[in-house]
């Protein structure tokens, strides 16, 4: 495994393992995925294998651009205004698979629908031109554990699993991408994230939120427990009991602070890096996190947090 940076002779050697059934971590404006090319159903189990994964979670297939969503999947009611006012973006359309599509079915995980993304990252969208094929790809970390949001959280995360990590520094956004369903009468949020719901009612109208049949999800990240650190994490508190960290929003003391101005899309960018840097049993023996509102991105950052604390 190397960690060479996401210029172009790093994305052409990228491309080449990922056309050659490799695997390849790779920064994206949220966090940084483990991506498979996914019209090869053997590269696909392999980001499985490497994750440790349940085999019924679907994973998300990254495209360069909206005009290949043709090839892929059924037109769906809203979508091309959503493409056009979030991608490229942190947001991932559910949509009906198209019959006879190249893409392998272990990435909807036997299902009939698709989840796809656009991504807004250079480094992102450079690989995925330069594969010319859609990428599938969850978080690069072991399975429910935190997101990596830096090159270095892959590497401790998965180390000799991946074949290549391509490194451009931290995410900007740090939580991963709205997941909205598509195949509904009425869109359904399956997984708050990047883009807030009120952003898609302005687009769509109404929306609601719901969760995937855990039989057969759409959507990845629905486990009740996901995103977790091995320390046990207590929600919406203030109290600190003794050995545990504090993280804290707002103003205040805390052993890190998700955002001292309380700006949530800073909060989220931190949230992951800090969860990682708190889950040290060397240290602390638990995490206790502060209140989060529940506006806007606050809601996904709560998402997660509620699945961290889950046991």
């Amino acid at each position: 495994m190397t960690i060479p940076p996401a210029d172009a002779a790093g994305i052409a050697r990228a491309a080449v393992i990922l056309r050659n059934g490799g695997l390849v971590a790779f920064p994206t404006e949220t966090v940084y995925g483990l991506g498979a090319d996914a019209t090869q159903g053997a590269a696909v189990a392999r980001i499985f294998e490497a994750k440790g994964r349940p085999s019924f979670n679907p994973l998300i297939a990254h495209i360069a651009d909206a005009t290949a969503v043709a090839d892929f999947a059924l037109p769906a009611d809203h979508f091309e205004a959503l493409a056009r006012a979030f991608w490229p973006g942190p947001l991932t359309l559910v949509m009906r698979r198209k019959p006879g599509s190249n893409i392998s079915d272990l990435v909807s995980a036997g299902g009939a629908t698709i989840a796809l993304r656009c991504p807004d990252s250079p480094a992102a969208l450079d690989l995925l031109r330069a594969v010319g094929r859609p990428v599938a790809a969850p978080s690069a970390n072991r399975s429910g554990s935190v997101s990596p949001t830096s090159a270095a959280h892959v590497a401790a995360s998965l180390g000799e699993r991946v074949d290549l990590i391509l490194d451009a520094g931290p995410c900007r956004v740090g939580l991963e991408s709205t997941v909205l369903d598509l195949t509904q009468t009425v869109p359904v949020i399956l997984r708050p994230g990047g883009v807030t719901r009120e952003q898609i009612a302005a687009i769509v109208g109404a929306v609601t939120s719901g969760s995937d049949d855990p039989a057969a999800p759409k959507s990845p990240g629905q486990q009740l427990s996901h995103y977790a650190p091995s320390l046990p994490v207590r929600i919406n508190t203030r109290d600190v009991r003794a050995g545990e960290a504090l993280l804290g929003f707002g103003p205040g003391e805390a052993t890190l602070n998700l955002s001292t101005r309380g700006d949530l899309r800073e909060a989220a960018a931190n949230l992951f890096a800090m969860l990682r840097q708190l889950d040290d049993p060397a240290r602390f023996t638990g995490i206790a996190v502060m209140p989060v509102p529940e506006d806007g991105v606050g809601a996904a950052i709560n998402d997660r947090l509620r699945r961290a604390a889950h046991h």
